[in-house]
This record gives structure tokens, C-alpha cells and sequence, in this order.
């Protein structure tokens, strides 16, 4: 587990994280998200003891990073994949890496098996590496010594779609083995398929938090009928506010009950009845930091 306790970070006059309080679960893939400079990279530096923090704490395991006996062995990171000795082989990154902090032997092969880097490629040097290779180094360096906790900064940077999938089901069979997953990225859409909650951040402060599913929901419900022009009128009499058409369906800002009734009351058939569904992450995202937004309409959002 991750407890972020009115965490705030200051340098000089500039506040970088400003009283955060929040909890990742274990048994959970929790998604930080928020523009360039909103606070999730320092947040996530305080977390894993390489920023001391201005005021309040943050508690990994129940302890603060420092005050855990083998932190390697129980919280894995990756907060920067270039930040790697380019002069060393895949292999001796993971070796030295392994003798410092105890692991067996036997697990540097298992890593590299799990990330998918041949045994020819973890003799290359890290400076012939791509990207997405790098990458992968970087969380077979994180999960090294079995952690009950990983914070990933950005892991999906320099993967091709495959490795993005293969990565989405690693950190899902992570967290089923009830272990806590920490992920920020700017792929909005692979968060919204991965993330069990999300954590918001903005200018320093959370914006939003709380279930993937809970925070894109619709408001309201779709609806349709046999004949669904006259369900639209019979809603609007009944004083129900029709929000959207799509197709032969209508979005309500109602009850299903409260549509039933109307339907049943205009003696018309329902052909379809659920949850409204919200506008996905991306726009979410767009109107909660939008004051944060470096850019004009049209460019590239970034996490």
C-alpha cells in the first residue's frame, strides 16, 4: 500500500506538490495522471526517498522509503529509463543490481525472460538499447527483487503496441497477486484500460480521484424504444432533460426507474436501458486541467 498524507513539496518560492493526500491499494493498478509540471514525477521522487519532502509524508508498506530495511526488495521503480549506465550489458546492469540488494542470481535471468530481452540483447550495452528497450530493462530492474509495490513513471515510453499490451497484462497479473501498482503515463487510453482508480493531479493539487469506472460514468442513463421520437417527447413532458441523440438512442438525465415509468405510463416498449456512458479519459482529463494546458486547441496532450 501507498498512503500519501498531506504531502507538499516547496522549492523557494515555487510549490511543486501542495498538501496531496491520497491511498494506492493493494490488489489495485492506480493511475496518477496530469500535465507537464502539475507534480506527479516529484511526487512520485518523495515516494521513493530520492526528494525530501517540505511537509507531511509519504508511507510505502506502512513505512517511509528509508525506514524500510530492503527497500529494493519491497517497492520497485522506475522513475527515469536513460538513467542507466550506457557503458554496461543489459545483463550487468541487472547482475550488479541483484548482488547490491541480495536477490539470487538465478533472478536476473527470470527478469529478463519476464520482459522479453533475449539473451542476445542482454549482452548488448545499454548505450545500443532502444527506447523501449531500455524500458524493459527498467522494470525487470524494478521487479528484481520481488516487490510487494511498484511506482512506474512513464513505463510505456518507447513501446510498440505489442509491448504496450504485454505491459498492461504484467501490471494487471501484478496487482492480482494483491501487490499495489503506482502508474503514471500519458497514454490516456491505455490508462483507461489498465487503471482500477485514478488519481488526478493538477498545478500540485489532486483535481479528481476515486474507480476508473465511477469517475467516467454518464450522467444518467441511454434509453430507446419502439418508437423512440415519442419516448423523447414523453420524457420532456414529464419533465425529464433529454442531454443527448445517438442514433435511435437518447441520453437522459434520469433515473432508469424514472424512464421506465414514463415508458410504461406512454405504453411504449423500452429496447434498451443502461447506464449513460461518460466521454472517456482524454475528455475528462482536457477539462479538469485545463488550466494547466501549455498549449492551443489541437496539440498533443502530455502527462
Amino acid at each position: 500500500m501507498i498512503e500519501i498524507d498531506h504531502l507538499t513539496k516547496r522549492y523557494g518560492g515555487f510549490t511543486a506538490v501542495d498538501d496531496v493526500s491520497f491511498t494506492a491499494r493493494p490488489g489495485v493498478v492506480t493511475g496518477f495522471l496530469g500535465p507537464n509540471g502539475a507534480g506527479k514525477s516529484t511526487a512520485m521522487r518523495v515516494m521513493t526517498g530520492l526528494t525530501p519532502a517540505t511537509s507531511g509524508e509519504a508511507r510505502l508498506l506502512g513505512r517511509r522509503y528509508h525506514d524500510l530495511p530492503n527497500p529494493a526488495c519491497q517497492v520497485g521503480s522506475l522513475l527515469d529509463a536513460s538513467a542507466q549506465h550506457v557503458g554496461r550489458t543489459g545483463r550487468e546492469v541487472l547482475t550488479l543490481a541483484a548482488i547490491a540488494i541480495g536477490a539470487p542470481r538465478s533472478r536476473v535471468d527470470e527478469m529478463l525472460s519476464l520482459v522479453g530481452l533475449t539473451p542476445d540483447e542482454s549482452r548488448r550495452r545499454v548505450r545500443n538499447y532502444s527506447l523501449g528497450m531500455r524500458q524493459r530493462l527498467g522494470l525487470a530492474g524494478a521487479l528484481l527483487g520481488d516487490p510487494e509495490v511498484l511506482v512506474l513513471d512513464e513505463p510505456a515510453n518507447g513501446l510498440d503496441p505489442q509491448g504496450i499490451h504485454w505491459l498492461r497484462g504484467l501490471l494487471r497479473s501484478f496487482a492480482g497477486q494483491g501487490r499495489t501498482v503506482l502508474l503514471s503515463s500519458h497514454l490516456l487510453h491505455e490508462v483507461e484500460q489498465t487503471a482500477d482508480e485514478i488519481i488526478m493531479i493538477g498545478r500540485g493539487r489532486i483535481v479528481a480521484q476515486g474507480s476508473t469506472r465511477e469517475l467516467l460514468a454518464g450522467d444518467g442513463v441511454t434509453a430507446a424504444a419502439t418508437d423512440t421520437a415519442r419516448l423523447g417527447d414523453a420524457l420532456e413532458r414529464a419533465g425529464l432533460e433529454v442531454t443527448g441523440h445517438n442514433g435511435d438512442e437518447l441520453t437522459v438525465k434520469a433515473s432508469a426507474e424514472q424512464v421506465g415509468r414514463v415508458a410504461l405510463e406512454a405504453q411504449l416498449v423500452l429496447t434498451a436501458l443502461r447506464p449513460a456512458q461518460g466521454a472517456g479519459l482524454e475528455q475528462m482529463f482536457l477539462e479538469l486541467t485545463a488550466d494547466d494546458a501549455r498549449g492551443t486547441a489541437g496539440t498533443e496532450v502530455a502527462a
